[in-house]
């Protein structure tokens, strides 16, 4: 059993995480935030949206006398669809996630909790719901789920060297994000994503990767290890894998990009020492192509 002390350090360590991380990620999410997250378009709702000219077939009914009595056209009050939406997140929990390379610009799991977050800022103070994939933490609205993520992405990483995608608990015809480096298997990746398809989800993958992993600045003599330690490799030429390692990285960019093709995903690489925020709305406008 944990002593209770230690048990406590534990936990003040990872709450004390918790607010940069959050004052972050609502800093992001201030630089792409664009009125209500773009939820305007017609459809139920209570709340006005705009007007639009009257087209053959719209019902008498429909028609704003009011407004069309200033004009010589006739013109049809349309109001907000305001059916909130669920989006799941997946964000890669495993000890690959901590490579940092020359440590300049912070881990992978870093940038991905922040992106991860800053996204559900928008999302949550735009009206929709966001939860985790699984079943721990289902898809909710509030300032308080904000804080639930946030926990989440501040959470030691597991064991397992490499990420295993999770489709469950996401519901059908929602939409879902992962971030992940995707470096493990590629078989899992592809359960996921096909099971995620055929509920009708749509979402985006964000491949994220530090600068050392995309340029492999490596000579002379190396030891590559995974950062679990289930994987160890030596060589005394580390510079003639160059040119092998960059070919099967661009193998597994397009595997990726031609996956979330056909089950009408998007995809996309991040680096560590790009901007957060270009990413961000990447994610951002994704998440708009795909409703």
């Amino acid at each position: 059993m944990t002593h209770p002390a230690a048990l406590r350090a534990g936990a003040e360590g990872l709450a004390a995480a918790l607010p940069p991380l959050l004052a972050q990620a609502e800093h992001l999410a201030t630089t792409v935030m664009m009125g209500e997250h773009g939820r305007r378009r017609a459809g139920m709702g209570d709340e006005f949206w705009q007007y639009r000219p009257a087209h053959a077939g719209d019902p008498a009914h429909r028609i704003d006398w009011r407004r069309s009595a200033r004009s010589d056209q006739h013109f049809v009050r349309e109001k907000e669809w305001q059916a909130a939406q669920s989006v799941t997140l997946w964000v890669d929990p495993s000890q690959a996630m901590q490579f940092a390379g020359d440590g300049r610009h912070g881990t992978k799991a870093d940038r991905a909790g922040l992106l991860a977050l800053a996204l559900s800022v928008l999302l949550i103070r735009g009206g929709e719901r966001v939860g985790l994939a699984g079943f721990d933490l289902p898809p909710r609205r509030g300032e308080l789920q904000l804080m639930r993520l946030a926990q989440a992405f501040v959470t030691p990483a597991q064991a397992d060297d490499y990420g295993l995608p999770e489709a469950r608990g996401m519901l059908p015809h929602s939409r879902a994000v992962m971030i992940s480096d995707f470096m493990g298997d590629i078989a899992p990746v592809e359960a996921a994503l096909t099971k995620a398809a055929d509920r009708g989800v749509r979402g985006a993958l964000v491949q994220v990767l530090d600068p050392q992993e995309e340029d492999f600045p490596f000579d002379g003599r190396t030891i590559f290890e995974s950062m679990g330690g289930s994987l160890r490799h030596e060589t005394l030429k580390a510079g003639d894998l160059r040119d092998r390692y960059l070919h099967r990285l661009a193998e597994r960019k397009d595997r990726l990009a031609a996956l979330a093709r056909v089950t009408g995903w998007q995809f996309t690489t991040h680096h560590t020492g790009e901007s957060a925020q270009m990413a961000l709305l990447w994610l951002y406008r994704a998440l708009e192509r795909v409703r």
